[in-house]
Protein backbone atom coordinates (compact mmCIF):
# COMPACT_ATOMS: atom_id res chain seq x y z
CA UNK A 1 0.00 0.00 0.00
CA UNK A 2 0.63 3.29 -0.40
CA UNK A 3 1.28 5.73 2.89
CA UNK A 4 3.04 7.91 4.63
CA UNK A 5 6.08 7.44 6.28
CA UNK A 6 9.42 8.52 7.69
CA UNK A 7 12.47 9.24 5.54
CA UNK A 8 16.06 9.58 7.58
CA UNK A 9 18.77 11.44 5.28
CA UNK A 10 22.22 9.61 6.71
CA UNK A 11 24.21 12.17 5.60
CA UNK A 12 22.63 14.62 8.00
CA UNK A 13 22.00 12.04 10.79
CA UNK A 14 24.91 13.08 13.28
CA UNK A 15 24.04 9.21 15.30
CA UNK A 16 22.68 10.79 18.46
CA UNK A 17 19.81 8.67 19.16
CA UNK A 18 17.38 11.12 20.60
CA UNK A 19 14.79 9.57 17.44
CA UNK A 20 15.72 6.10 18.91
CA UNK A 21 13.81 7.67 22.10
CA UNK A 22 11.87 9.40 20.66
CA UNK A 23 9.84 6.70 18.63
CA UNK A 24 7.74 4.72 20.76
CA UNK A 25 7.33 1.59 18.34
CA UNK A 26 10.42 0.55 17.63
CA UNK A 27 10.90 1.63 14.31
CA UNK A 28 13.93 3.13 14.08
CA UNK A 29 17.67 1.68 15.45
CA UNK A 30 21.31 3.13 15.12
CA UNK A 31 22.88 0.81 12.79
CA UNK A 32 26.82 1.95 12.26
CA UNK A 33 26.52 4.88 14.13
CA UNK A 34 23.29 6.11 11.89
CA UNK A 35 19.49 6.12 12.38
CA UNK A 36 17.93 3.79 10.54
CA UNK A 37 14.04 2.61 9.63
CA UNK A 38 14.18 -1.02 10.85
CA UNK A 39 10.89 -1.92 9.80
CA UNK A 40 8.13 -0.25 7.89
CA UNK A 41 5.02 -2.15 9.46
CA UNK A 42 6.83 -0.67 12.79
CA UNK A 43 6.20 3.07 11.77
CA UNK A 44 2.60 4.87 12.35
CA UNK A 45 3.23 7.68 10.28
CA UNK A 46 2.81 9.95 12.73
CA UNK A 47 6.27 11.58 13.03
CA UNK A 48 7.14 12.13 16.91
CA UNK A 49 10.83 11.19 15.90
CA UNK A 50 10.74 14.75 13.62
CA UNK A 51 10.87 17.17 15.86
CA UNK A 52 13.04 15.33 18.24
CA UNK A 53 15.91 15.21 15.60
CA UNK A 54 18.57 18.01 16.15
CA UNK A 55 19.96 18.31 12.29
CA UNK A 56 16.98 17.97 10.47
CA UNK A 57 17.70 14.38 9.19
CA UNK A 58 14.02 13.09 9.49
CA UNK A 59 11.41 13.80 7.06
CA UNK A 60 8.08 12.03 5.81
CA UNK A 61 7.63 10.70 2.35
CA UNK A 62 4.93 8.52 0.48
CA UNK A 63 5.66 5.70 -0.46
CA UNK A 64 4.98 1.69 -1.30
CA UNK A 65 5.35 0.76 2.15
CA UNK A 66 3.56 -2.41 4.85
CA UNK A 67 0.84 -1.17 6.72
CA UNK A 68 1.39 0.12 10.10
CA UNK A 69 1.01 -3.40 12.41
CA UNK A 70 -0.07 -2.45 15.94
CA UNK A 71 0.09 -6.28 16.99
CA UNK A 72 3.55 -6.96 16.01
CA UNK A 73 4.90 -3.95 17.51
CA UNK A 74 3.54 -4.64 20.70
CA UNK A 75 5.36 -7.96 20.11
CA UNK A 76 8.68 -6.20 19.14
CA UNK A 77 8.58 -4.01 22.44
CA UNK A 78 7.63 -7.31 25.19
CA UNK A 79 10.27 -8.95 23.32
CA UNK A 80 13.00 -5.37 23.58
CA UNK A 81 11.83 -5.34 27.60
CA UNK A 82 12.66 -9.01 28.19
CA UNK A 83 16.12 -8.72 26.40
CA UNK A 84 17.09 -5.42 28.42
CA UNK A 85 15.13 -6.85 31.54
CA UNK A 86 17.98 -10.07 31.27
CA UNK A 87 21.11 -7.42 30.39
CA UNK A 88 21.14 -9.21 26.96
CA UNK A 89 21.39 -5.91 25.33
CA UNK A 90 24.29 -3.75 25.39
CA UNK A 91 25.69 -0.65 23.51
CA UNK A 92 28.14 -1.37 21.34
CA UNK A 93 30.60 1.46 22.51
CA UNK A 94 30.91 0.01 26.21
CA UNK A 95 34.59 -0.26 25.61
CA UNK A 96 35.00 -2.12 28.92
CA UNK A 97 33.41 0.02 31.28
CA UNK A 98 29.99 -1.70 33.18
CA UNK A 99 27.23 -0.65 31.73
CA UNK A 100 23.33 -1.39 32.65
CA UNK A 101 20.66 -3.05 30.13
CA UNK A 102 20.12 -0.19 28.08
CA UNK A 103 18.40 0.95 25.09
CA UNK A 104 17.67 3.98 23.04
CA UNK A 105 20.28 7.22 22.78
CA UNK A 106 23.85 6.13 23.53
CA UNK A 107 25.11 9.06 25.15
CA UNK A 108 22.29 8.45 28.21
CA UNK A 109 23.60 5.35 28.85
CA UNK A 110 24.78 4.76 32.53
CA UNK A 111 28.71 3.34 32.53
CA UNK A 112 31.02 3.35 35.58
CA UNK A 113 34.28 4.13 35.12
CA UNK A 114 36.29 2.06 37.31
CA UNK A 115 39.34 3.05 36.56
CA UNK A 116 39.11 6.78 37.61
CA UNK A 117 37.46 5.69 40.74
CA UNK A 118 39.70 7.57 43.77
CA UNK A 119 40.36 4.86 46.66
CA UNK A 120 39.45 6.99 49.23
CA UNK A 121 36.29 8.84 50.48
CA UNK A 122 35.11 11.86 48.73
CA UNK A 123 37.34 15.23 49.00
CA UNK A 124 36.15 17.48 51.51
CA UNK A 125 34.79 20.68 50.54
CA UNK A 126 36.86 23.87 50.66
CA UNK A 127 35.57 26.34 53.11
CA UNK A 128 34.91 29.81 51.79
CA UNK A 129 37.77 31.57 50.60
CA UNK A 130 38.13 35.26 49.51
CA UNK A 131 37.93 35.96 45.51
CA UNK A 132 41.37 35.80 43.63
CA UNK A 133 42.86 38.16 41.49
CA UNK A 134 43.08 37.30 37.75
CA UNK A 135 45.68 34.94 37.09
CA UNK A 136 46.20 34.51 40.93
CA UNK A 137 45.32 31.29 42.91
CA UNK A 138 42.98 31.09 45.80
CA UNK A 139 44.92 30.79 49.48
CA UNK A 140 44.04 27.30 49.87
CA UNK A 141 46.63 26.61 46.56
CA UNK A 142 44.18 25.44 43.90
CA UNK A 143 44.16 26.70 40.58
CA UNK A 144 42.43 30.07 39.58
CA UNK A 145 39.36 29.42 37.35
CA UNK A 146 40.16 31.32 34.31
CA UNK A 147 36.70 32.02 33.43
CA UNK A 148 36.57 35.71 32.14
CA UNK A 149 32.91 36.34 31.47
CA UNK A 150 29.20 35.39 32.41
CA UNK A 151 26.84 33.78 31.26
CA UNK A 152 27.97 31.17 29.98
CA UNK A 153 25.36 29.32 28.43
CA UNK A 154 24.73 29.51 24.52
CA UNK A 155 21.40 30.28 25.45
CA UNK A 156 21.76 33.09 27.68
CA UNK A 157 24.51 35.06 26.28
CA UNK A 158 24.24 38.09 24.53
CA UNK A 159 24.72 38.43 20.85
CA UNK A 160 26.76 41.53 21.13
CA UNK A 161 28.72 41.90 24.17
CA UNK A 162 32.41 43.79 24.72
CA UNK A 163 33.74 40.39 25.58
CA UNK A 164 33.27 38.84 21.82
CA UNK A 165 35.60 41.57 19.91
CA UNK A 166 38.76 40.14 19.34
CA UNK A 167 37.97 36.94 21.04
CA UNK A 168 39.25 33.58 20.59
CA UNK A 169 35.57 31.41 20.75
CA UNK A 170 35.44 28.43 22.74
CA UNK A 171 32.45 26.33 22.54
CA UNK A 172 31.84 23.56 24.76
CA UNK A 173 29.52 20.18 25.80
CA UNK A 174 28.95 21.33 29.48
CA UNK A 175 30.13 17.74 30.48
CA UNK A 176 33.25 18.26 29.14
CA UNK A 177 34.61 20.20 32.01
CA UNK A 178 33.76 17.49 34.51
CA UNK A 179 35.31 15.11 32.28
CA UNK A 180 38.59 16.28 31.30
CA UNK A 181 40.46 17.49 34.51
CA UNK A 182 42.46 20.46 33.16
CA UNK A 183 39.83 21.70 31.18
CA UNK A 184 40.43 25.74 32.17
CA UNK A 185 44.22 25.52 31.72
CA UNK A 186 43.67 23.66 28.47
CA UNK A 187 40.56 25.36 26.65
CA UNK A 188 38.84 28.13 28.86
CA UNK A 189 42.56 30.13 29.46
CA UNK A 190 42.75 32.98 26.63
CA UNK A 191 39.29 31.78 24.83
CA UNK A 192 36.02 33.09 25.73
CA UNK A 193 33.60 30.37 26.66
CA UNK A 194 29.89 29.46 25.92
CA UNK A 195 28.43 25.96 26.93
CA UNK A 196 25.60 23.88 25.82
CA UNK A 197 24.24 20.64 25.85
CA UNK A 198 22.33 19.72 21.63
CA UNK A 199 20.27 16.84 23.31
CA UNK A 200 18.92 18.98 26.60
CA UNK A 201 18.78 22.19 25.61
CA UNK A 202 15.19 22.87 22.92
CA UNK A 203 15.94 23.91 19.62
CA UNK A 204 19.29 24.72 17.71
CA UNK A 205 22.12 26.78 18.60
CA UNK A 206 23.34 28.08 14.89
CA UNK A 207 21.23 30.80 14.75
CA UNK A 208 22.67 32.18 17.97
CA UNK A 209 26.32 31.29 17.37
CA UNK A 210 26.12 32.43 13.58
CA UNK A 211 24.93 35.71 15.38
CA UNK A 212 27.72 36.23 17.88
CA UNK A 213 30.47 34.67 15.03
CA UNK A 214 28.84 37.45 12.20
CA UNK A 215 28.29 40.45 14.60
CA UNK A 216 31.83 40.29 16.44
CA UNK A 217 35.32 40.50 15.88
CA UNK A 218 35.96 36.41 16.13
CA UNK A 219 39.66 35.33 15.95
CA UNK A 220 39.48 31.98 16.11
CA UNK A 221 36.68 28.96 17.15
CA UNK A 222 37.71 25.76 18.89
CA UNK A 223 34.35 23.35 19.65
CA UNK A 224 35.09 20.62 22.57
CA UNK A 225 32.54 18.28 22.73
CA UNK A 226 32.01 14.61 24.13
CA UNK A 227 32.68 11.26 22.46
CA UNK A 228 28.84 10.60 22.74
CA UNK A 229 26.68 10.64 19.40
CA UNK A 230 24.41 13.20 20.98
CA UNK A 231 27.40 15.83 20.97
CA UNK A 232 27.56 15.73 17.59
CA UNK A 233 24.55 18.27 17.54
CA UNK A 234 27.30 20.89 19.17
CA UNK A 235 29.94 20.72 16.01
CA UNK A 236 27.68 20.55 13.32
CA UNK A 237 25.98 24.01 14.82
CA UNK A 238 29.29 25.22 15.17
CA UNK A 239 30.59 24.67 11.75
CA UNK A 240 26.88 25.45 9.95
CA UNK A 241 27.16 28.88 12.19
CA UNK A 242 30.96 29.16 10.67
CA UNK A 243 29.78 28.64 7.10
CA UNK A 244 26.70 30.87 7.52
CA UNK A 245 28.39 34.11 8.92
CA UNK A 246 30.50 34.15 5.74
CA UNK A 247 33.41 34.57 7.30
CA UNK A 248 36.98 32.63 6.99
CA UNK A 249 38.10 31.73 10.64
CA UNK A 250 40.35 29.13 11.93
CA UNK A 251 38.31 26.65 13.85
CA UNK A 252 39.07 22.79 15.20
CA UNK A 253 36.75 20.44 16.96
CA UNK A 254 38.08 18.35 19.93
CA UNK A 255 36.87 15.39 21.40
CA UNK A 256 36.80 14.15 24.84
CA UNK A 257 36.09 10.88 25.93
CA UNK A 258 34.17 9.78 28.94
CA UNK A 259 37.17 9.17 30.70
CA UNK A 260 39.10 12.27 30.34
CA UNK A 261 40.95 11.57 27.22
CA UNK A 262 41.37 13.79 24.13
CA UNK A 263 40.62 11.54 20.98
Amino acid sequence: MKRQIIKIDSEKCNGCGVCVSACHEGAIALEGGKARLIRDDYCDGLGNCLPACPTGAITFEEREAAAYDEEAVKKNMEERARKEGSGATRPAHARGAAFAPFSGCPGSAARSLSGNMAASGPAPIPAAQPASAAGESPASGAPASELRQWPVQIKLVPVRASYFQGANLLIAADCAAYAYAAFHKDFIRGRVAVIGCPKLDSGDYTEKLTAIIAENDIKSVTVVRMEVPCCGGLSHAATEALKASGKFIPWQVVTISAEGEIL
